[in-house]
């Protein structure tokens, strides 16, 4: 999610932007209006055609109302995108603290919308008494150093260390999710037990102006990644014998592929990994978030033969523009993800894997856990972990999982992080 994008309408990217007034935010803000004053069919006429289909009005009221009393609206940040001006405007609901990302086209209709969850407050520090430290430590990189975080045990080392790789989509090194950090809880979990761990913000989000030319998934996130475990490994403090890499969702896809490219790794975590291409995830995560309700529209069910028609775009040997892809994502890139074969790469490699599962996630599902199993079969040096009450970023709950359950506030589960920990422990 981040992650998996699963988004309310058409998947936009937004470049970072300075607030300013104009035509755009009134626009927004006239939809704003509409929304919280019950005047749903009133937003939609505001809508592009291409909206109209994919955000009908009965399942945008559902949402709205889901969200309880808009108690706060912040101010206005306006940006530039494709062609389009984007707004961003903050929303205090009685739920949860949102960011309204609308599109708005050269004919000031609404063309996109997205609600995602307002970044949490900075994490506080480590208690005084906690058993490891907090250090700056910068990934180098041709192209530009990332910013970082060691988690490193008090007493003396080396320690053995992680490397934490994040799911899709620009992510800090907290891999942040509303008010939820699952890799600051897997980074000071691990460290309390002796193993130092590295997380560090991903290029995406750190430095969006390297992705000017065509990028595939090696550019967006393997590479870093390996230059994170040279830079680990070098480090005195580290046991270079004993570092590890630890990909959660799309980067536990990636994380048999990253060892194979940094031979020295010790071994791999796999957490919420994808055994199936993210364009074979994607409908089926919106086909999910669509029936919660146990009803599937006409309107919705044309939204998802849109994104039918755009994955075939995007696996076609016919060039298409990034706006009419998959969330908005270039052709080049999206082929280089259906080239990662990570099943292949997992059996190839010749490593100790750990595979991590939330029986609640419904981003990656049990298919995924089953196709992993067979495909891993009768290997001695691989370990299985499924906990049925957790869902995609660690946390347990109850009932289907849902995107409205990422806004909630909790942390990973300590049974699913100590299980790490004994794991890691045990490769020596």
């Amino acid at each position: 999610m981040r992650f998996y994008r699963t988004m309310l309408a058409v998947a936009l990217s937004l470049s970072a932007g300075l607030a300013c007034a104009g035509e755009p935010a009134t626009r927004a803000v006239q939809l704003l209006d509409h929304l919280q004053a019950g005047r749903v069919d009133d937003a939609e006429s505001m809508f592009t055609p291409q909206m109209r289909a994919a955000v009908p009005a009965a399942k945008l009221r559902a949402l709205w109302q889901s969200l309880g009393d808009l108690q706060q609206r912040g101010d206005a940040r306006v940006s530039t995108q494709q062609g389009m001006q984007m707004v961003e405007v903050p929303l205090q609901f009685a739920s949860a603290a949102l960011i309204a990302q609308i599109a708005v086209d050269p004919q000031d209709n609404i063309a996109g919308l997205l609600l995602r969850p307002a970044p949490a407050a900075k994490a506080p520090a480590p208690a005084a008494d906690a058993r490891f430290l907090e250090l700056e430590f910068s990934v180098p990189q041709q192209r530009g150093a990332l910013p970082g975080t060691l988690a490193l045990p008090k007493g003396k080392g080396p320690f053995p260390a992680v490397v934490l790789v994040h799911g899709s989509g620009p992510q800090d090194r907290d891999e942040t999710v509303g008010g939820n950090r699952p890799f600051l809880d897997i980074a000071r979990g691990l460290a309390a037990h002796g193993i130092a761990v590295l997380r560090y913000d991903k290029r995406t989000l750190a430095r969006p102006q390297d992705f000017q030319q065509p990028f595939d998934i090696d550019d967006e996130t393997t590479d870093d990644a390996v230059a994170a475990l040279t830079a680990l490994a070098a480090d005195p403090r580290i046991d270079g014998r004993r570092v590890f890499v630890l990909g959660h969702s799309q980067g536990g896809m990636l994380a048999p592929r990253i060892a194979s490219r940094w031979p020295q790794a010790r071994g791999v975590v796999m957490w919420a990994a994808p055994a199936r291409g993210l364009l074979d995830l994607l409908p089926e995560q919106n086909r999910y978030l669509l029936g919660l309700d146990g009803d599937i529209t006409a309107p919705e069910q044309a939204f998802l033969d849109t994104l039918d028609a755009q994955i075939a775009a995007a696996r076609s040997d016919v060039p298409a523009a990034a706006d009419t892809l998959p969330l908005g994502v270039p052709q080049h890139f999206w082929k280089s993800i259906e080239a990662v074969d990570a099943r292949a790469d997992a059996k190839a490699l010749r490593k100790p894997l750990l595979l991590v599962h939330g029986g609640r996630d419904f981003q990656i599902t049990d298919t995924d856990w089953a196709l992993w199993q067979a495909a891993l079969n009768g290997r001695n040096d691989v370990a299985w972990k499924r906990y049925p009450a957790l869902n995609h970023i660690g946390i347990a709950g109850t009932g289907p999982s849902s995107l409205k359950e990422y806004t909630q506030t909790g942390h990973v589960d300590d049974q699913l992080v100590d299980d790490i920990a004994t794991w890691i422990e045990a490769q020596k």
